[in-house]
């Protein structure tokens, strides 16, 4: 089989990712899930990643039931302090985004019908969050402006929805919380990356398009602004899984590390677990993506959004017993 490679060299990248938790009152024991190695596949090659804690535990590595790298750990505790930290390199191949247009296949358009054995596989990433019917009918008849006003063409649809996302919702970070719900960034036209990801994916659904949630990183260029990011991916009838990032209204390509991929952010979460006992906790958060072939600190930064404040929400997901 012949992959649609574009550029035999890759771009190499060094992502370092620290997770440090403190805490008033010492927790008595704690269990945690953690999914820190990044994707490794033919448009993405792993080099090297490795994950310590402190304290030194023991680390169980294992596959989730959405293919993505995990690690499980136990901490035994009393402790007040806890640092996880994640360092990989990676090898992102560049692949032509638009490479699907010359593919001797006819181009997918509205209404989309899938085989009741794809629909099975597919069904986690074809049902939309449950929100109130009139919620759900306004996001509907939303999307569907966009299918009519590109005569029912698939990818034009997407492209238009991706691009409407980031000219006409404000990126507003602290605007939204875990909570926000997809008909709440529509009716409020701001949110932050996983907010605008969310909405996409739930339009998404509604159009009969299987869709699910990417979590990774994003390259800036911008010393210290980098951060965890999300995006989408949509499944299109003879083209497969294909990115979308509506936060900056591009399709990813090699801007962006694949950390993990699920039905919605609670699957991704780089970070989450349960304590027992604690209290009075403070949690610090620092990534760092560098590319290791261009260090020329003369280099311009990248006009991309690094959204740290998914740092602050969605990826620490730990619950206090």
């Amino acid at each position: 089989m012949s992959l649609p490679v574009h550029n035999l060299k890759p771009r190499r990248v060094r992502v370092v990712h620290t997770t440090t938790y403190q805490y008033a009152t010492p927790v008595d024991r704690s269990e945690h899930w953690v999914k820190l190695h990044p994707v490794h596949d033919w448009r993405q090659h792993v080099i090297d990643s490795r994950i310590t804690i402190e304290p030194a535990v023991e680390i169980v590595e294992c596959e989730d039931v959405f293919g993505n790298w995990a690690s499980r750990f136990e901490v035994p505790g009393p402790y007040s302090s806890l640092k996880i930290h994640a360092e990989s390199v990676i090898d992102l191949v560049e692949i032509d985004p638009f490479s699907f247009a010359r593919k001797p296949i006819n181009r997918p358009v509205f209404p989309i019908s899938w085989m009741p054995w794809e629909r099975t596989m597919l069904a986690p990433y074809l049902t939309p969050d449950e929100l109130p019917n009139t919620n759900l009918r306004g996001l509907y008849d939303y999307a569907m402006t966009f299918v009519t006003a590109n005569k029912g063409d698939i990818m034009e649809t997407l492209f238009n929805i991706n691009l409407d996302i980031f000219r006409t919702y404000n990126y507003a970070p602290q605007s939204t919380t875990l909570a926000t719900t997809a008909y709440d960034v529509f009716a409020n036209k701001q949110g932050v990356c996983q907010d605008f990801a969310n909405l996409f994916i739930t339009m998404a659904r509604l159009l009969n398009i299987p869709a699910r949630y990417v979590c990774g990183y994003i390259f800036t260029g911008n010393v210290g602004a980098d951060a965890s990011h999300a995006w989408v991916q949509l499944y299109i009838p003879d083209i497969g899984w294909k990115g979308f990032d509506p936060t900056n209204g591009s399709l990813p390509q090699q801007d962006h590390i694949r950390l993990s991929v699920g039905r919605h952010y609670r699957d991704t979460a780089p970070t989450s677990g349960a304590i027992y006992g604690g209290g009075g906790e403070s949690m610090f958060v620092n990534v760092s993506v560098q590319d290791v072939n261009d260090l020329d600190p003369a280099v311009q930064p990248r006009d991309r959004i690094a959204t740290s404040d998914i740092s602050a929400s969605a990826m620490p997901v730990l619950l206090s017993v």
